[in-house]
């Protein structure tokens, strides 16, 4: 259940970054609700896979998911670089995700 509840709060951290985009520094309101909203659950949520997980792992895989999720966003929906290396950037964020998960005793 920690697992899901880190993958949870690593998808509202994309939202939160989203949306604090689009919140334009937090001058439009919806958008900025969202930010507010999304961040504070994300936070939940990684505190409560922290019961179980150890710490650095949690905090790790939690800005992985976010870091490379929300790049992968801004490229498909804000026209961000897809550059070859920032790519390959990226998919070495995640190998340390996938890595962080196999090696880590539930």
């Amino acid at each position: 259940m920690a697992w899901t509840l880190l993958c949870i709060a690593g998808i509202l951290e994309i939202a939160f970054a989203f949306s604090m985009k689009a919140s334009q520094g937090f001058t439009k309101v919806m958008p900025a609700l969202i930010t507010v909203g999304s961040g504070l659950t994300s936070v939940f949520l990684l505190s409560l896979s922290m019961r179980t997980l150890p710490m650095g792992t949690g905090y790790a895989v939690w800005t992985g998911i976010g870091a490379a999720g929300t790049a992968i966003v801004g490229m498909l929906v804000l026209g961000d670089s897809a550059a070859p290396m920032r790519l390959l950037c990226i998919g070495l964020i995640l190998a340390g995700v996938i890595g962080l998960k196999l090696v880590t005793p539930e």
